[in-house]
């Protein structure tokens, strides 16, 4: 009978330490991402209550205590009566914010203009506020804010934009100004009239859409291959009209002509008195006959004439 008894005492005493190590037990300093904490969030082995809320969270991004009658209070009315305390007399509580600030809603407006095909290419918007911004501290989302609406007047770039912030009540308004600009080519060092121009020979420099239109600005796959018509300057913005199609032979130059008329192919030496590109007509002297005659650039050194209005003699 005693040794029943003793069995039954130990029985009980192992089965009383097995609810004890069952108890949620708190925590002394936790971290949450919402607007509420759970049960899970402020105990370790929190069982079926787990995802039971228990407190309203503090604001994003900022931090405070509980004290452990609030915490007791609170555990009791939703059906927690009993807990492992640590020895603990407050939990410190703080919840976690992303930062909404004046750099990710300018991503969003530029991200918006590019979709809308505003933005294109090298060109850049810069966002100038009205208003000075401070930063918001939202909730910890994958996308604490989104735009949702913009409307933008190219004519002076002002623009207002409303953006819905996880946390925020009620939506963010903005206004401002966009500054769009375009990565135009500029002369690296001063060079000679005729220079065939390399991409070495430009720097990419941020420019106003509105100054690059004005002054004819050309792209750099429009330039690399031409030929500066004047002598140019460093730092200088290329235009269009700076450049032009490089000379297969240039004035004075001595060149061989070519007449070809059927099987046949005469050629004499003559020399150049005006300069053209690949393709393009010039005056040719030739310097057997005195005579000068049209004739077409077929490559540097070399022209032809056409077999129509030269007869043998005349050339």
């Amino acid at each position: 009978m005693k040794a029943s008894r003793l069995c039954l005492a130990t029985l009980a005493l192992a089965l009383s330490g097995s609810a004890a190590l069952g108890a949620p037990i708190l925590k002394s300093d936790i971290i949450v991402a919402g607007p509420v904490v759970t049960v899970g969030d402020m105990f370790d082995d929190a069982g079926a209550l787990a995802e039971k809320a228990i407190f309203r969270a503090p604001l994003p991004g900022t931090t405070g205590n509980v004290d452990l009658a609030a915490i007791r209070s609170a555990s009791a009315r939703i059906g927690l009566a009993d807990f492992e305390t640590n020895g603990l007399v407050q939990v410190r509580v703080s919840r976690d914010a992303a930062m909404v600030d004046q750099s990710l809603l300018a991503d969003l407006i530029t991200e918006d203009l590019r979709a809308r095909g505003i933005l294109t290419g090298d060109m850049q918007a810069d966002i100038l506020l009205a208003r000075a911004f401070d930063p918001i501290r939202a909730e910890a989302t994958d996308a604490p804010a989104r735009l949702d609406s913009l409307r933008y007047r190219p004519g002076n770039g002002s623009f207002a934009a409303r953006f819905l912030v996880d946390g925020l009540s009620h939506p963010l308004d903005i206004a401002g100004t966009i500054e769009l600009s375009v990565a135009a080519p500029h002369l690296a060092s001063s060079l000679p009239t005729g220079t065939v121009l390399r991409p070495d020979h430009f720097v990419m420099r941020q420019v106003p859409v509105q100054q690059a239109d004005a002054q004819g600005f050309a792209p750099l796959d429009q330039l690399v291959g031409m030929s500066l018509n004047r002598q140019s300057r460093e730092g200088m913005l290329v235009r269009a009209s700076d450049v032009s199609v490089p000379l297969a032979i240039a004035k004075n130059d001595l060149v061989t002509i070519y007449y070809r008329q059927g099987p046949m192919t005469l050629t004499v030496r003559g020399q150049a008195v005006t300069g053209a590109a690949q393709g393009g007509s010039l005056q040719v002297l030739n310097l057997i006959s005195r005579r000068v005659v049209s004739a077409t650039a077929i490559a540097p050194g070399a022209v032809e004439v056409s077999a129509a209005p030269v007869t043998l003699a005349g050339l």
